[in-house]
């Protein structure tokens, strides 16, 4: 499956935010956003699920345009910056809503196994994110966009979500924009730097450091 979100055009009291954007993401690669804060990365893939409404934008899936908000359509999950889940939902019913075997993910993360009954306000901010995350990635769609899935996030949990997105890649298409870049740049198999509301796909890593996005030492 390949999405494209092209032409993008966004505007706040007459100040372009995006600009002629373009992104191209399919099945089997993961497909990383960077830039600075505020430079429209989570705008960009609220556009896309149909959160949020562009000047312009054209959304395709495999060559045909998409007509209604891609949230309609069952086939894209959506991570958002903020937590998502009601307080009051136990995680055994969100597993069940999210249609997302428990079992499986007491296997990775054994630490939360007491955890079932529990409703999500008694979860840690941290636990939380790790569960939405999981969910996210795991329910049953063909698409996925993640916003800030490392921010909050203890090291020890990144590296299994890094693993898990690595997994899921090879029968979804995967969208992943944080400011943690040098995760973004690890597992991405394809980026996209959005820069003055422009994309620009970048094929060397050198190139970050060519558009002023960071200094290639600090890769190191």
């Amino acid at each position: 499956m390949i999405i494209e979100i092209d032409n993008v055009e966004l505007y706040f009291k007459n100040k372009a935010i995006l600009n002629g954007v373009y992104l191209k993401a399919e099945t089997g690669k993961i497909t990383g956003i960077l830039g600075s804060n505020g430079c429209g990365k989570s705008c960009l893939l609220n556009i896309a699920f149909g959160n949020l409404r562009a000047k312009y934008s054209l959304i395709r899936v495999d060559n045909a345009p998409i007509l209604k908000p891609l949230y309609q359509t069952k086939l894209v999950s959506y991570l958002p910056q903020h937590h998502f889940i009601p307080d009051r939902i136990r995680l055994k019913t969100a597993f069940k809503l999210f249609n997302v075997d428990w079992d499986a993910f007491i296997n990775t993360f054994e630490m939360l196994t007491p955890f079932k009954t529990f409703y999500f306000n008694k979860l840690s901010g941290g636990e939380r994110r790790l569960i939405e995350i999981y969910l996210i990635l795991k329910c049953p769609r063909k698409i996925v966009f993640l916003d800030e899935p490392f921010s909050h996030i203890a090291p020890l949990y990144i590296e299994k979500i890094k693993t898990l997105i690595e997994e899921e890649k090879h029968k979804k298409v995967i969208i992943v924009t944080d400011h943690m870049y040098q995760h973004i740049i690890s597992i991405s198999d394809t980026i996209y730097l959005l820069k003055n509301g422009c994309t620009k796909r970048i094929d060397n890593i050198k190139e970050l450091e060519d558009y002023k996005y960071l200094s290639i030492s600090t890769l190191h």
